[in-house]
């Protein structure tokens, strides 16, 4: 019998790792840069060499916006914040969604967060 091992598509691994509130990066081989986990060349030695490195997914939002109109099929999360969070203990930056922010009093830049997981509106983020 022929078994064929499947792998997980980084994409899938990406959210994998997201619904466990974990952030896949790249870190190069060579100079040591961590990426997000689409990078196919490094991007401060030009490298083509990378290696997977998990990173718990906690930070501090570095800015949002507030979205009170959504989307068709994004009624029912209304309101939200689209948020971009700072990841701890590197330089990356990723964007997700917070759920129940009306107002910027609700969410001052800076406020400490986490990867919590991921459906059908992406990575979403929640306040620590």
């Amino acid at each position: 019998m022929f078994s064929r091992v499947c792998k997980m598509s980084i994409e899938e691994q990406v959210i994998e790792n997201a619904k466990n509130g974990k952030l896949l990066t790249h870190k190069c081989t060579e100079c040591g840069y961590l990426h997000l986990s689409t990078a196919y060349f490094c991007r401060e030695c030009g490298s083509k060499g990378f290696e997977d490195v998990l990173l718990d997914g906690i930070g501090k939002i570095a800015t949002y916006t507030i979205i009170t109109v959504p989307p068709a099929g994004f009624e029912k999360y209304t309101p939200y914040a689209f948020v971009v969070l700072e990841v701890d203990n590197s330089d990356l930056r990723i964007s997700g969604f917070m759920a129940g922010i009306a107002t910027p009093a609700d969410l001052p830049v800076g406020t400490p967060a986490k990867i919590t997981g991921f459906d059908e509106r992406g990575i979403i983020i929640e306040k620590q």
